[in-house]
């Protein structure tokens, strides 16, 4: 199994107040790549939200590939979001891409 840390963009089509943007980090927590030793090196935050509204989710899933990997980030994002409040057309997800991979010996 590898690790691999996957950047999801995205945009809030409907304003994502403080409250809503703390529940979906406490819902991505347990994926957070900093508590990963990748996560550490990069510094990577779990959930960053721009003043314009797109946001990215840097989460860190076990998986034997990568294509697996994208797929459970993404599952992991939406529940986040659904937690949230926001269905998919409120805030909208573009394509999930490995931004790092940690494959221990």
């Amino acid at each position: 199994m590898t690790t691999f840390v996957i950047t999801i963009p995205g945009t809030f089509l409907r304003p994502a107040n403080a409250e809503a943007q703390a529940q979906i980090a406490r819902q991505l927590r347990g994926a957070d790549p900093q508590d990963t030793e990748l996560g550490r090196e990069e510094d990577l935050d779990l959930f960053t939200v721009n003043d314009d509204g797109t946001f990215s989710m840097r989460v860190e899933v076990t998986a034997d590939a990568s294509a697996e990997a994208r797929s459970a980030a993404e599952e992991l994002a939406t529940q986040a979001l659904r937690a949230a409040g926001f269905k998919e057309q409120d805030a909208p997800l573009g394509p999930a891409s490995v931004t790092g991979i940690d494959n221990p010996a």
